[in-house]
């Protein structure tokens, strides 16, 4: 687990305030993707968001990113609202940037090393903005050697066919980093390497929060990586956070049963039983009346919450959205009950 340069009485440097995002199926249902998300980062902060397939994780990211708009609520950077006007958005990308999982896919075969780094670089011209008086080849040299290509003039004319997948996930950090982002959105950024290059790819994000004092959003289904290199973690299910709080506070004192179960079947996690969750995520077009998580919640399945007299609740009182700052928080009716956290 890392610890950060956070300050938890900074202002946020990006937020999410109640944001919804909605799709039409073929039908004509709406389906809820992110349902009334609460959410904020600090300035250095690596903050992990975790959960199953499905349970809305990607959909935030791109909605933080500015590639999907929200249905309501609100993106901020500093306060101030996602503008998507084009000029908007190409000066809120300046700041916020993004690896995507798919490293192959993400890199244009048809472009050599240099040419995906200087993309961005020549779109938002920082090479006659440079403050040092760089030329656009200096800072595609600085970037590549920021991610760890080194040297980085022998591997300018190579082609994504001629790299291993650690140095494909490399050239993506680069190009990202090329603009000198203060938060960095990466998308499951390790999934597919071996576990060597994974160890090196998260050390690499640690070392650049560390010195260029840049916030990181990291997308896992992993807890170990989010112990590894988050400050802070928010637990997602069906479209909203059902637990936040420090790495510590959720990873090692968890509260809601949806995180107790995903942590039972980690391998390096000793003593813990294993939960078996049945079933899936529920169709978004049909999110359960009450505590969204009910249908699979193991808690209602071994009796706990009908001892607890939180059962009627669980199945038809629905919850509020977890704030996107503060102390451990969960959206728990049993959760609720048990513990003397205010509400």
């Amino acid at each position: 687990m890392t610890a950060g340069p956070t300050d938890a009485g900074a202002a946020p440097l990006l937020e999410a305030r109640g944001v919804t995002v909605e799709f039409l199926t073929r039908a004509g249902h709406a389906a809820r993707a992110l349902d009334g998300v609460d959410l904020s980062v600090q300035p250095g902060e690596v903050l992990a968001l975790v959960g199953e397939s499905g349970s809305g994780k990607t959909t935030l990211a791109r909605t933080l990113m500015g590639l999907q708009r929200p249905t309501r609520g609100q993106v901020l950077l500093e306060g101030r609202p996602l503008d998507y006007s084009a000029r908007g958005l190409r000066s809120y990308r300046r700041r916020v940037q993004m690896v995507l999982q798919d490293a192959a896919g993400a890199l244009n075969p048809r472009q050599n090393v240099y040419e995906s780094v200087a993309e961005g670089i020549r779109l938002h011209g920082r090479a006659k903005s440079d403050d040092q008086g760089r030329s656009e080849a200096e800072l595609v040299a600085a970037a590549m050697s920021d991610a760890g290509l080194r040297p980085p003039e022998k591997l300018f004319l190579r082609f994504p066919h001629e790299l291993s997948g650690g140095q494909k996930q490399r050239v993506l950090i680069a190009g990202a980093l090329a603009l000198r982002p203060e938060l960095l959105l990466a998308d499951e950024p390790v999934s597919s390497l071996d576990a060597s290059i994974r160890g090196e790819i998260l050390a690499l994000l640690l070392k650049l929060r560390q010195e260029l004092g840049m916030g990181v959003v990291v997308v896992t289904h992993d807890l170990g990586l989010a112990w590894n290199i988050a400050d802070r973690i928010a637990v997602m299910y069906l479209g909203r956070v059902v637990e936040c709080g420090t790495t510590e506070e959720v990873l090692i004192a968890p509260r809601h049963p949806y995180t107790k179960a995903l942590l039972s079947v980690v391998p390096e996690i000793e003593g813990l039983e294993p939960v078996v969750l049945t079933g899936e995520i529920p169709d978004p077009t049909r999110i359960p009346a009450g505590c969204r998580f009910h249908p699979r919640c193991p808690a209602l399945a071994d009796g706990t919450a009908e001892r607890a007299d939180v059962a009627g609740a669980c199945r038809t009182e629905p919850l509020e959205v977890l704030p996107g700052t503060g102390e451990h928080r969960t959206a728990c009716h049993l959760d609720r009950v048990m513990s003397s956290t205010p509400r």
